[in-house]
């Protein structure tokens, strides 16, 4: 090594981790550099979601002129494989395998899913835009196959993976390892969606086969990456009698004390803060009269909210702060949000609608991180992946129920208010957006309601004893 490389490390051996983000997220057990490996897991999750909610949604309304009632549904349908993300984590802690894995088949499976779907989805859109040979209506279920793959494959992975990386951390450092594996989701969000724009600038049909065609290839070398070396071998623990029945477990998981309290609490909540996803920028434009650039840059405002939730969540669990309580911290930090979003219209304030736009993501990177720490502590080590399939079961599928609810009551309420149901006065645009936007808060207060016995009864988690940073890291 040069002079100038050895002065460049010891100067960042000397940056303290805590201006270093998530750098104390690496232990003895799990170093950094194969923390950041196994991450890639959330990166491709994060592609996939991009490509489906965002490109392909657009893309089929607009350039394939599919009906927006098609798409829709077309994009929910990986909502209906969530409740069984519960199964899943339950068959992954008990899953017998001749090689010794648990998480890795798995993960495999999940990688395979999401490879087959965004493998056959470009034909299917092609056949159902009438630029194809065949049938619409073959297009039409070609295209529903490939999303409930894809979506269904992105579940198995994200259940599979974070148990994975739950037997590998550490309890000690289990919050900061969960606030990464969200932050390397988000980042995927972010970094795809700004490649998939500018691959597809110049849209033509074929250039849209080789984007989804090289997503399904970066997907599949993603997780494999992830997966490389990572879980150890034990044949023995893999053997023996026949595990508990899913239905024995689920009951007895279930049964812990406030257990069904705490799902409820949940699901709330989280439809709570993902109603307003889908109205969002369309209430920026319309109410507010926001410009397309203004409106497209709210997505990266609330995920910067959601970052710096993230970073002061691995922060305060590891010094001991109890999850439910960040939970209900997150919650209570979403009621002056959309307080916010609602006054932004009657005094015409965009700049009020952003700040609360970017305090909405704090509070549910609050909400979503806190839940997850939660549900991580509510299981034996043994039976991680059932807790962690529970809390992602009843997270997907009350989030996408909630953004369907959120666009379907807009839709209602304005034709309601078109119509002077509600009087003169309430006949505006903003009659159906607000009202989405008051039955969050009252979501919200209910979030409170449930989380408010939880709160009181769960003690404290034990501080972590000592950090672990950049400057540790095994070489």
């Amino acid at each position: 090594m040069n002079a100038v490389g050895r002065r460049l490390v010891q100067g960042w051996v000397k940056v303290s981790p805590r201006f270093l983000p998530f750098a104390d997220a690496a232990t003895a057990e799990l170093p950094l550099a194969r923390l950041m490996r196994l991450a890639l897991f959330q990166v491709s999750v994060g592609m996939n979601i991009v490509l489906l909610v965002g490109t392909l949604n657009r893309v089929l309304i607009v350039e394939f002129g599919a009906a927006a009632w098609l798409v829709a549904l077309m994009v929910a349908l990986p909502i209906a494989f969530a409740p069984f993300r519960a199964l899943v984590g339950y068959r992954s802690d008990t899953y017998r395998s001749a090689l010794g894995w648990k998480r890795v088949p798995f993960i495999w499976y999940g990688s395979l899913l999401q490879f087959g779907g965004l493998a056959i989805m470009p034909f299917a859109l092609l056949v159902l835009s009438g630029g194809g040979r065949g049938p619409a209506w073959a297009g039409q279920i070609g295209a529903a196959l490939a999303f409930l793959l894809v979506g269904s494959g992105m579940q198995v992975t994200q259940t599979a993976g974070l148990a994975l990386a739950t037997d590998l951390a550490p309890p000690a450092a289990r919050p900061r390892v969960v606030a990464l594996m969200y932050v390397m989701l988000l980042l995927g969000m972010v970094v795809c969606g700004l490649i998939f724009g500018r691959l597809l600038a110049d849209f033509s049909p074929l250039r849209l086969v080789q984007v989804v065609q090289g997503a399904a290839l970066l997907s599949m070398a993603l997780n494999m990456t992830a997966l490389w070396k990572q879980e150890a071998r034990a044949p023995a623990a893999t053997r023996g009698p026949p595990a508990v029945d899913f239905s024995r477990s689920w009951r007895a998981f279930i049964a812990q004390p406030q257990a069904l309290r705490f799902l409820v609490a949940l699901a709330l909540g989280t439809a709570a803060y993902n109603m307003q996803d889908i109205i969002l920028e369309p209430y920026g434009g319309e109410v507010l009269h926001l410009s397309v650039s203004a409106t497209t840059s709210l997505t990266a405002a609330m995920a910067a909210g959601a970052l710096a939730a993230f970073a002061l969540v691995a922060r305060q669990l590891t010094r001991g702060a109890d999850p439910m309580r960040v939970a209900a911290h997150g919650v209570l930090v979403g009621l002056p949000a959309f307080a916010a979003v609602v006054m932004a219209a009657p005094l015409a304030a965009p700049w009020l609608f952003r700040a609360g736009t970017v305090v909405i993501g704090f509070g549910g990177g609050l909400f979503a991180v806190g839940t997850l720490m939660v549900a991580m502590g509510m299981e034996q080590r043994d039976k991680i992946g059932l807790a962690l399939g529970a809390w992602g079961a009843v997270q997907a599928t009350a989030g996408g129920l909630g953004i369907a609810l959120g666009g379907a009551l807009r839709d209602l309420v304005h034709a309601l208010a078109q119509q002077q149901v509600f009087g003169p006065a309430f006949t505006g645009p903003t009659t159906g957006y607000l009202f989405v936007y008051h039955l969050e808060l009252a979501l919200l207060f209910a979030t409170l309601v449930a989380l408010g016995p939880l709160v009181r009864r769960r003690p404290a988690l034990a501080p972590a004893q000592d950090s672990f940073g950049l400057a540790e890291s095994p070489r």
